[in-house]
């Protein structure tokens, strides 16, 4: 698996409140992680080093060789415990009230793995000169959308693209979405947060990722360039993740803000 991974704080934050961490653990699975908190001056940043912590912390101990519901099982107990440590900090600390974060994170046995997500930091699957996206945000957007009341125009410029119907950390229960997920071998998965996706659409994207000019670190580099270019107003964040044949043949680093 190779796997690569950039954060930048924009152009006109002053604190990067995004997260991203990847890396193949001792068990064998490799997981990554997008996190984009969200409460002002440290809360936000707090929040997402929360989530990722408590995450990988929850994951590192895995047994090799589980099935897809097992991986399923595991990725959501560690969401759902990283949910409770969040919110346990913000109800005891006043500076930390009402702070939370998106997830989205991949758990990965090989070939085949889980997706768990919270919010609105998305993940894509590369295939073939297509794009997918694999999660659906939790958004008043894109429940907006769904349910016809406006327009994909419309969305893309909406006064309240940012407001979340679901975040880690903000009430003591959230619901965890799980899907699974088959990588195989020449495919790419794109995790970002909204930084990214709201400012390089999935053309550029697919385009940058299936270059055989660029290196992965150069085509994580350039969609972070492109979403600076476009504007930079948020936090942006990225991770690549390239299936190989040796990696995809199993049965189944570090982060940086």
């Amino acid at each position: 698996m190779n796997m690569v991974q950039r954060s930048d704080v924009g152009r006109v934050r002053t604190i990067n409140e995004d997260l991203s961490w990847v890396q193949t653990l001792d068990n064998g699975h490799t997981l990554a992680i997008v996190a984009d908190g969200m409460g002002g001056h440290q809360a936000g940043d707090t929040a997402s080093r929360l989530a990722v912590a408590t995450v990988t912390e929850q994951l590192q101990s895995l047994e090799a060789d589980l099935t897809t519901e097992q991986l399923s099982e595991a990725l959501t107990n560690a969401i759902l415990r990283a949910n409770r440590v969040i919110y346990e900090l913000a109800s005891q600390d006043m500076k930390y009230h009402n702070m939370g974060t998106t997830i989205v994170a991949v758990l990965l046995d090989g070939a085949a793995g889980v997706i768990g997500h919270i919010g609105d930091s998305r993940i894509y699957k590369v295939n073939n000169h297509s794009i997918e996206q694999l999660t659906e945000d939790h958004s008043l957007v894109n429940e907006l959308l769904k349910s016809g009341q406006i327009t994909d125009e419309e969305a893309e410029h909406h006064p309240r693209k940012n407001v979340l119907t679901r975040a880690l950390g903000t009430d003591p229960d959230v619901s965890v979405e799980i899907s699974t997920i088959s990588f195989e071998p020449g495919e790419m998965l794109v995790l970002c947060s909204d930084g990214l996706s709201n400012r390089v659409s999935e053309e550029q994207m697919t385009a940058t990722v299936f270059s055989s000019d660029y290196s992965l670190e150069d085509k994580a580099d350039l969609l972070l360039q492109m979403a600076l270019q476009a504007g930079g107003e948020d936090n942006i964040t990225v991770v690549l993740l390239e299936q190989t044949e040796e990696s995809a043949e199993r049965t189944t680093g570090g982060e940086t803000e």
